[in-house]
């Protein structure tokens, strides 16, 4: 029988220091010279073993984006978010040719709302060694209206989102440019946390590997979750899109054209 669920380990999950809702608690990531268990690091960029490994059967790693602690990647120059990107990217296929893992996660958690416990930047890439997370893994929820395309990459947002209402979806190919991808990726991200809804502070990033060697990254507002979604698995997707799709092409491609 296939594995479906994680093994969650509660006594090391109530050790996990809150840095989002306590701001007054010291922060991790920000005393690099306690930091253990390195891996690799470009500049102020960390990729580290998680000291707080909550799940069985996984090996969980962290990347620190940045050495600011109240940054965010909307936030970042053109230079140090191309680093980011390049660096992350790297780190995740490396954990996938390993053997030892049946699949690797990659994302990031940013907010009150979106399920993470420290505020400073950071990504997770984290290897599991019995549950392929990309089984029941549906393409048609990265399909969607065309926001921009450009080199490679498509920016677009979902017409049968994976939990409802309004998800980013950014597509790159494997010719595609990775810049512009970074790029596209910090452009939802911005949207989100700027244009999208006032009291919109948080979001989750998730990144798919697709066929044909092709990436996509799903950019996902978070608020209260639907009941409909918790108890009967079933999304809902706005009759707005096409407003939303306008709103983003004016306010940050009506230049380029």
């Amino acid at each position: 029988m296939t594995r479906s669920h994680l093994i969650f380990d509660s006594s090391i999950g109530k050790q996990k220091p809150e840095t989002i809702v306590n701001r007054q608690n010291p922060c991790p990531f920000c005393n690099v010279e306690a930091l253990t268990h390195i891996m690799d690091q470009k500049d102020s960029i960390i990729w580290l073993e998680n000291k707080y490994p909550v799940l069985q059967d996984a090996f969980q790693t962290v990347i620190i984006e940045t050495d600011e602690c109240t940054s965010e990647l909307s936030l970042y120059s053109k230079e140090h978010l191309h680093k980011l990107i390049d660096f992350a990217l790297e780190k995740w296929k490396e954990m996938q040719e390993n053997s030892e893992y049946k699949s690797v996660l990659f994302f990031k958690n940013h907010g009150p709302m979106s399920g993470g416990s420290l505020r400073h930047p950071h990504m997770q890439i984290v290897g599991l060694k019995n549950v392929d997370a990309y089984r029941e893994l549906d393409e048609r929820q990265f399909e969607g209206l065309t926001i921009h395309e450009e080199n490679g990459i498509i920016f677009n947002l979902s017409t049968l989102p994976r939990v409802g209402f309004f998800e980013f979806n950014v597509h790159l190919k494997q010719d595609g440019e990775q810049t512009i991808f970074a790029d596209l990726l910090q452009t939802a991200v911005h949207y989100v946390l700027h244009h999208f809804h006032r009291n919109c502070t948080s979001y989750n990033l998730f990144f798919y590997p697709l066929r044909n060697k092709e990436v996509v990254v799903k950019i996902l507002p978070r608020f209260s979750t639907s009941p409909l979604f918790m108890g009967y698995d079933i999304a809902q997707v706005s009759n707005k899109l096409s407003d939303v799709v306008h709103q983003v092409q004016e306010l940050y491609f009506s230049q380029k054209k």
